[in-house]
Protein backbone atom coordinates (compact mmCIF):
# COMPACT_ATOMS: atom_id res chain seq x y z
CA UNK A 1 0.00 0.00 0.00
CA UNK A 2 2.56 2.91 0.74
CA UNK A 3 4.42 1.81 -2.46
CA UNK A 4 1.14 2.20 -4.11
CA UNK A 5 0.21 5.55 -2.80
CA UNK A 6 4.30 6.56 -3.10
CA UNK A 7 3.74 5.88 -6.98
CA UNK A 8 0.71 7.80 -6.78
CA UNK A 9 2.00 11.09 -5.31
CA UNK A 10 5.31 11.03 -7.98
CA UNK A 11 2.37 10.50 -10.75
CA UNK A 12 1.61 14.46 -10.66
CA UNK A 13 -1.22 13.80 -13.71
CA UNK A 14 -2.89 10.36 -11.77
CA UNK A 15 -3.21 12.58 -8.80
CA UNK A 16 -4.47 15.40 -10.29
CA UNK A 17 -6.86 13.30 -11.85
CA UNK A 18 -7.99 11.04 -9.10
CA UNK A 19 -8.01 14.21 -6.61
CA UNK A 20 -10.82 15.57 -9.09
CA UNK A 21 -12.89 12.73 -9.36
CA UNK A 22 -12.91 12.21 -5.44
CA UNK A 23 -13.93 15.85 -5.30
CA UNK A 24 -16.61 15.45 -7.56
CA UNK A 25 -17.89 12.46 -6.18
CA UNK A 26 -18.28 14.22 -2.58
CA UNK A 27 -19.76 17.35 -4.74
CA UNK A 28 -22.50 15.16 -6.34
CA UNK A 29 -23.08 13.16 -3.24
CA UNK A 30 -24.24 16.42 -1.28
CA UNK A 31 -25.49 18.72 -3.87
CA UNK A 32 -28.07 15.88 -6.00
CA UNK A 33 -30.07 15.19 -2.70
CA UNK A 34 -30.68 18.56 -1.90
CA UNK A 35 -32.09 18.83 -5.75
CA UNK A 36 -34.65 16.86 -5.30
CA UNK A 37 -35.29 17.56 -1.57
CA UNK A 38 -35.89 21.19 -2.64
CA UNK A 39 -38.82 20.08 -5.07
CA UNK A 40 -40.12 18.26 -2.38
CA UNK A 41 -40.52 21.33 -0.47
CA UNK A 42 -44.45 22.18 -0.12
CA UNK A 43 -45.49 25.46 0.77
CA UNK A 44 -46.41 26.28 4.74
CA UNK A 45 -50.45 26.44 5.54
CA UNK A 46 -51.72 29.52 3.84
CA UNK A 47 -49.10 30.39 1.56
CA UNK A 48 -49.95 31.20 -2.11
CA UNK A 49 -48.60 32.82 -4.63
CA UNK A 50 -48.95 36.36 -4.58
CA UNK A 51 -51.74 38.66 -5.27
CA UNK A 52 -51.60 41.03 -8.27
CA UNK A 53 -50.86 44.33 -6.03
CA UNK A 54 -48.20 42.70 -3.74
CA UNK A 55 -46.67 40.90 -6.87
CA UNK A 56 -46.21 44.26 -8.32
CA UNK A 57 -43.98 45.46 -4.76
CA UNK A 58 -42.46 42.81 -4.75
CA UNK A 59 -40.78 43.58 -7.74
CA UNK A 60 -40.27 47.10 -6.64
CA UNK A 61 -39.11 46.11 -3.55
CA UNK A 62 -36.42 44.64 -5.71
CA UNK A 63 -35.94 47.05 -8.22
CA UNK A 64 -34.96 49.38 -5.51
CA UNK A 65 -32.44 47.03 -4.14
CA UNK A 66 -34.48 46.98 -0.67
CA UNK A 67 -32.44 43.52 -0.21
CA UNK A 68 -29.15 45.62 -0.02
CA UNK A 69 -30.21 46.72 3.67
CA UNK A 70 -32.78 44.17 4.85
CA UNK A 71 -32.69 40.20 4.97
CA UNK A 72 -35.69 38.34 5.14
CA UNK A 73 -34.22 35.27 7.04
CA UNK A 74 -33.90 34.84 11.01
CA UNK A 75 -31.57 32.24 11.98
CA UNK A 76 -32.45 29.60 14.57
CA UNK A 77 -30.40 31.47 17.21
CA UNK A 78 -32.13 32.82 20.44
CA UNK A 79 -31.56 36.23 19.93
CA UNK A 80 -32.72 36.64 16.73
CA UNK A 81 -36.18 34.63 17.09
CA UNK A 82 -36.85 36.76 20.66
CA UNK A 83 -36.26 39.64 18.46
CA UNK A 84 -37.88 38.96 15.47
CA UNK A 85 -39.99 35.90 15.79
CA UNK A 86 -40.20 32.27 14.26
CA UNK A 87 -36.55 31.36 12.23
CA UNK A 88 -37.52 31.35 8.71
CA UNK A 89 -38.74 28.44 6.65
CA UNK A 90 -38.37 27.39 3.54
CA UNK A 91 -42.15 26.73 2.96
CA UNK A 92 -42.35 30.15 3.22
CA UNK A 93 -40.57 31.81 0.00
CA UNK A 94 -41.88 28.34 -2.22
CA UNK A 95 -42.99 31.12 -4.28
CA UNK A 96 -40.14 34.19 -4.31
CA UNK A 97 -38.40 34.47 -7.47
CA UNK A 98 -35.49 35.42 -6.08
CA UNK A 99 -35.91 34.21 -2.86
CA UNK A 100 -34.80 37.19 -0.47
CA UNK A 101 -32.93 35.24 2.33
CA UNK A 102 -29.69 37.13 3.31
CA UNK A 103 -27.50 37.98 5.95
CA UNK A 104 -27.03 41.98 4.61
CA UNK A 105 -28.76 44.28 8.09
CA UNK A 106 -27.95 47.81 7.59
CA UNK A 107 -31.42 47.92 8.45
CA UNK A 108 -33.80 45.23 10.38
CA UNK A 109 -35.05 41.89 9.07
CA UNK A 110 -38.18 41.89 7.20
CA UNK A 111 -39.48 38.32 7.52
CA UNK A 112 -41.88 39.43 9.68
CA UNK A 113 -42.67 42.85 9.42
CA UNK A 114 -46.12 42.30 8.07
CA UNK A 115 -48.83 44.18 10.33
CA UNK A 116 -46.00 45.32 12.49
CA UNK A 117 -47.23 49.05 11.43
CA UNK A 118 -49.66 50.42 10.09
CA UNK A 119 -49.81 51.14 5.96
CA UNK A 120 -50.12 55.34 6.94
CA UNK A 121 -46.56 54.21 8.96
CA UNK A 122 -45.18 52.68 6.45
CA UNK A 123 -46.09 55.21 3.71
CA UNK A 124 -44.36 57.74 5.94
CA UNK A 125 -41.62 55.44 6.02
CA UNK A 126 -40.98 55.02 2.87
CA UNK A 127 -41.84 58.69 1.99
CA UNK A 128 -38.77 60.18 4.22
CA UNK A 129 -38.11 57.54 6.87
CA UNK A 130 -36.68 60.24 9.23
CA UNK A 131 -40.37 61.14 9.88
CA UNK A 132 -40.66 58.44 11.84
CA UNK A 133 -37.22 56.68 13.01
CA UNK A 134 -35.10 60.35 13.82
CA UNK A 135 -31.90 58.14 13.59
CA UNK A 136 -32.37 56.37 10.26
CA UNK A 137 -30.15 56.56 7.34
CA UNK A 138 -31.98 54.76 4.84
CA UNK A 139 -33.09 56.66 1.58
CA UNK A 140 -36.45 58.18 0.56
CA UNK A 141 -38.58 56.78 -2.27
CA UNK A 142 -40.52 59.70 -2.95
CA UNK A 143 -41.34 58.72 -6.47
CA UNK A 144 -43.26 56.10 -5.19
CA UNK A 145 -46.53 57.79 -4.75
CA UNK A 146 -46.11 59.25 -7.69
CA UNK A 147 -45.40 56.15 -10.32
CA UNK A 148 -48.50 54.43 -11.38
CA UNK A 149 -48.55 50.73 -12.00
CA UNK A 150 -48.94 49.11 -15.40
CA UNK A 151 -51.46 46.64 -15.28
CA UNK A 152 -50.43 45.06 -18.22
CA UNK A 153 -47.07 44.34 -17.00
CA UNK A 154 -48.24 42.94 -13.83
CA UNK A 155 -50.10 40.07 -15.83
CA UNK A 156 -47.01 39.31 -17.94
CA UNK A 157 -45.04 38.99 -15.13
CA UNK A 158 -47.77 36.42 -13.46
CA UNK A 159 -48.21 34.54 -16.82
CA UNK A 160 -44.33 34.04 -16.77
CA UNK A 161 -44.70 32.55 -12.91
CA UNK A 162 -47.01 30.57 -13.88
CA UNK A 163 -45.06 28.83 -16.57
CA UNK A 164 -42.19 28.19 -13.72
CA UNK A 165 -44.89 26.68 -11.84
CA UNK A 166 -46.78 28.98 -9.47
CA UNK A 167 -50.44 27.97 -9.56
CA UNK A 168 -52.19 31.36 -10.86
CA UNK A 169 -55.61 30.85 -12.61
CA UNK A 170 -56.86 32.29 -15.58
CA UNK A 171 -58.59 34.58 -13.48
CA UNK A 172 -56.23 35.40 -11.56
CA UNK A 173 -54.35 36.57 -14.07
CA UNK A 174 -56.86 37.80 -15.75
CA UNK A 175 -58.20 40.27 -13.27
CA UNK A 176 -54.73 41.51 -12.54
CA UNK A 177 -55.04 44.44 -14.09
CA UNK A 178 -58.18 45.64 -12.32
CA UNK A 179 -56.67 44.55 -9.18
CA UNK A 180 -53.76 47.39 -9.58
CA UNK A 181 -55.86 50.10 -11.44
CA UNK A 182 -55.15 53.11 -9.91
CA UNK A 183 -52.88 52.13 -7.59
CA UNK A 184 -49.28 53.67 -7.15
CA UNK A 185 -46.13 51.68 -6.56
CA UNK A 186 -46.31 52.99 -3.03
CA UNK A 187 -49.29 51.48 -2.81
CA UNK A 188 -47.98 48.28 -3.99
CA UNK A 189 -44.87 48.41 -1.86
CA UNK A 190 -46.91 48.66 1.95
CA UNK A 191 -49.32 45.73 0.27
CA UNK A 192 -46.09 43.62 -0.08
CA UNK A 193 -44.34 44.65 3.18
CA UNK A 194 -47.68 44.01 4.94
CA UNK A 195 -47.87 40.42 3.65
CA UNK A 196 -44.58 39.17 4.64
CA UNK A 197 -44.68 37.13 7.88
CA UNK A 198 -48.33 36.53 7.83
CA UNK A 199 -48.13 32.78 7.61
CA UNK A 200 -45.09 31.47 9.41
CA UNK A 201 -45.71 29.85 12.55
CA UNK A 202 -45.98 31.40 15.49
CA UNK A 203 -43.43 31.60 18.61
CA UNK A 204 -39.43 31.27 18.48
Amino acid sequence: MGIAHEKLEKNIGLLALLTALAVSIGGLAEIVPLMFQAEAIQPLPGVKPYPALQLAGRDIYVREGCYNCHSQMIRTLRFETERYGHYSMAGESVYDRPFQWGSKRTGPDLARVGGRYSDDWHRVHLLNPRDVVPESNMPAFPWLAKNQLDGAEVQSHMRALKRLGDPYTDADIAGAPAAVEGKTELDALVAYLQGLGKHAPKGG
